[in-house]
């Protein structure tokens, strides 16, 4: 009988918890947290007013024709021409959404439910081609669609990516055939 009160006698309890501490630590965390986000949204706004030389972006005119191609997918962001990592914020051109794209003979007319729609005019578009990145945004090769443009005097990468990746060729074909119209008219 000797072995079983050994047994029972040897048994302890579990340590007891020091709340306290442990409180500290989370809360440590959660302001860590949210110092690391508000930094994060101050470079958003700085970036903004760095940017803050562009132009406002153009409306669409009333009448825009017939749609040559029409698209629904994502707007993944613009950044400066050729730069693919600097990302322009201002005039909400940073936001991604959803996005419905509308090429008429007017110009790429840009509808972003939540976020700022915009219109880039015919004789501001200066090429288009599928590429594999853009700042924040990396796909496969040909995955997403760049359409370069003019905002004054910068030039503008934006990134659409169809949710039918293969109307991409297309619409690169069609955009360059369009440039290539408007630049042999001028």
């Amino acid at each position: 009988m000797t072995p079983v009160i050994l047994l029972a006698e040897a048994k302890k309890s579990a340590e007891v918890t020091d709340w306290g501490a442990r409180i500290g630590w989370l809360v440590g965390l959660a302001l860590f947290i949210a110092l690391v986000y508000w930094l994060m949204r101050e470079g958003w706004k700085w970036r903004g007013t760095l940017q803050s030389d562009l132009p406002d972006l153009p409306g669409a005119p009333e009448e825009t024709g017939p749609a040559r191609l029409s698209m629904s997918g994502r707007y993944h962001g613009s950044t400066t021409a050729g730069q693919w990592l600097d990302r322009i914020v201002a005039h909400g051109l940073g936001t991604r959404s959803r996005a419905e794209l509308t090429l008429t003979d007017a110009g790429l007319e840009v509808e972003r439910p939540g976020a700022t729609d915009f219109f880039v005019p015919a004789s501001a578009l200066r090429g288009a081609r599928l590429d594999k990145g853009i700042a924040g945004k990396v796909l496969t090769e040909g995955g997403l669609l760049v359409v370069t443009w003019a905002l004054g005097d910068k030039l503008i990468d934006s990134g659409f990516r169809s949710d039918h990746a293969a109307e991409h060729t297309e619409w690169v074909d069609t955009l360059n055939q369009m440039i290539n119209d408007t630049e042999g008219a001028r």
